[in-house]
């Protein structure tokens, strides 16, 4: 509770701008009566004021209860399956039976039972507890009528599903592991290559051989199974992979595994021990094991990551002790393809360590670095050398009236005028609404709270993703939660090449 005794103390701790109007007023008059919040000598004088301010401290003290209310309701991302869930109990019984959306829509359909609170308000079910535990979530209403009815449909044993089956124990759950198709096993001999970056799809096996043994939670087999999923979208596993089969009984296995832990009701108890195959295991370990990166090319990596960096002579000295070291072991050889690479960086450290002074940097050597990324990224970098230099004050006007706009900062009017620029080709509303802009274009959206400004950028986002190529759409106000999730079902703008 906030009194003329503690009102001094608090006020340092209050967001002006979060207040409302009338508190902000409130908050304003008192900061004139107290002087700056420094005496209370008028408020005491004064019976008129000390009323007002008496009425602000109410207020304000009701504000924060409120607020403090809010923030004890847990909107969590681990809670989302089990609300979910939630919400497909309320309506199980009545999509069972028949029931339509529409008819679902227009009722006033509710429950406030024991294992948890919902019910649904037009076109959506709104979740408020789980068990003892206060919560906020919504769903579209077509959305989880959707899945319901697709889970009361028959199953492959021509069986229908049981919403409320008990759901057996998997804290231990194995995973059952069969051999992927065409595996070999101790007839099979894999080398251990040494290579500049180790190939997506032997990463992820290493990653799954190293899951044996472990307690993994849905949500972690989630992001195994998502990172996965993004690889082969973004062509980074390809179908042409001697490991794709793998890829495939990886990907079956994990998915096999969250669909049984995402039924579970309660969150702490979807965990699993995952046990691999003895055979399916020793076979991925020597995979995971086939590519290892070169010693060397680690060496010009830490180099590429000190230069330019304030830094002590020690930082370099170490690395030059490991490269020394290396050396005298035969880890790197002189038939290494990046030993004139790593004679060059030697080199340049050893001159950082006679010349350089307190706080100085590692200078940037452009003939060095030149020489690791085309070791490294395979790039002509002696060609875009020579397109990048000037060769005398001649060629620079040579090429004046050949400079692209994009680098250009003084044109001749003339010319300007005369210039073609390619549009980004908005159709629609989008073309009534915006125009059809160049590329690089940039665009604010203004409005009052509640205006619609999130759901007017989310669909325009999925508007550019189907029609345009790639699109990030960055929800810094409502990060990765339920709310950001409805706001894209209700415009149904899922794509692939949408991400968030």
């Amino acid at each position: 509770m906030i009194t003329q005794s503690n009102y001094f103390q608090k006020v340092k701790g209050v967001d002006f701008d979060s207040l409302p109007k009338k508190l902000k007023e409130g908050f304003l008059f008192a900061k004139e009566v107290t002087d700056n919040h420094k005496t209370w000598m008028y408020y005491k004088k004064d019976e008129d004021v000390k009323s007002v301010i008496d009425t602000f401290f109410e207020n304000l003290s009701k504000f924060y209860e409120i607020q403090n209310e809010k923030r004890s309701i847990v909107k969590n991302a681990s809670l989302e399956i089990p609300a979910r869930e939630a919400a497909k109990n309320l309506i199980w019984n009545y999509v069972k039976r028949g029931d339509t959306f529409e008819r679902l829509k227009a009722g006033q359909l509710g429950h406030s039972g024991g294992e948890y609170s919902a019910s649904i308000k037009a076109s959506k079910i709104y979740i408020d507890r789980l068990g003892e535990q206060k919560v906020s979530f919504e769903f579209p209403l077509q959305s989880i009528f959707n899945e319901v009815l697709e889970e009361t449909k028959q199953t492959k044993k021509g069986k229908q599903v049981e919403k409320q089956k008990p759901i057996k124990k998997v804290e231990t759950k194995q995973i059952k592991n069969e051999m992927p198709e065409n595996t070999t096993t101790n007839k099979t001999i894999i080398q251990s290559n040494e290579v500049e970056k180790v190939a997506e799809e032997v990463r992820f096996i290493k990653r799954y051989a190293l899951l044996h043994g472990k307690k993994k939670t849905d949500v972690q087999i989630l992001n195994f199974i998502n990172a996965l999923q993004k690889a082969i979208l973004e062509k980074r596993i390809r179908k042409t992979s001697k490991y794709a089969k793998d890829i495939q009984y990886i990907q079956t296995n994990l998915v096999k595994l969250y669909n049984v832990l995402s039924k579970i009701k309660h969150s702490s108890k979807r965990v699993a021990e995952i046990k691999v195959n003895k055979v399916v295991l020793a076979y991925f370990v020597k995979i995971g094991g086939s590519e290892k990166v070169r010693l060397s090319v680690n060496y010009l990596k830490r180099y590429i990551g000190i230069q330019g960096k304030k830094l002590t002579k020690d930082k370099v000295e170490r690395l030059m002790t490991a490269i020394k070291n290396a050396a005298a072991k035969k880890k790197i050889i002189g038939s290494d393809p990046y030993a004139d690479n790593l004679q060059s960086v030697f080199k340049s450290m050893n001159e950082f360590l006679k010349v350089g002074k307190r706080n100085d940097t590692l200078e940037v050597h452009p003939g060095i670095l030149n020489g690791i990324n085309e070791a490294l990224e395979g790039c002509c970098c002696d060609e875009k050398k020579k397109d990048d230099e000037l060769d005398g004050i001649e060629q620079n006007e040579m090429k004046e009236k050949a400079i692209s706009p994009e680098n250009a900062s003084v044109m001749n009017s003339m010319d300007f005028s005369e210039m073609k620029f390619q549009s980004i080709g908005f159709m629609g509303k989008w073309l009534d609404l915006i125009g059809d802009p160049s590329e690089g274009f940039t665009a604010m959206v203004f409005g009052k709270p509640k205006m619609g400004k999130s759901y007017l950028c989310i669909e325009w986002a999925g508007y550019l993703a189907r029609n345009h190529g790639e699109t990030l759409y960055v929800a810094k106000e409502e990060k990765l939660d339920a709310t950001l999730q409805m706001k894209l079902n209700d415009k149904n703008v899922k794509h692939p090449n949408l991400d968030v």
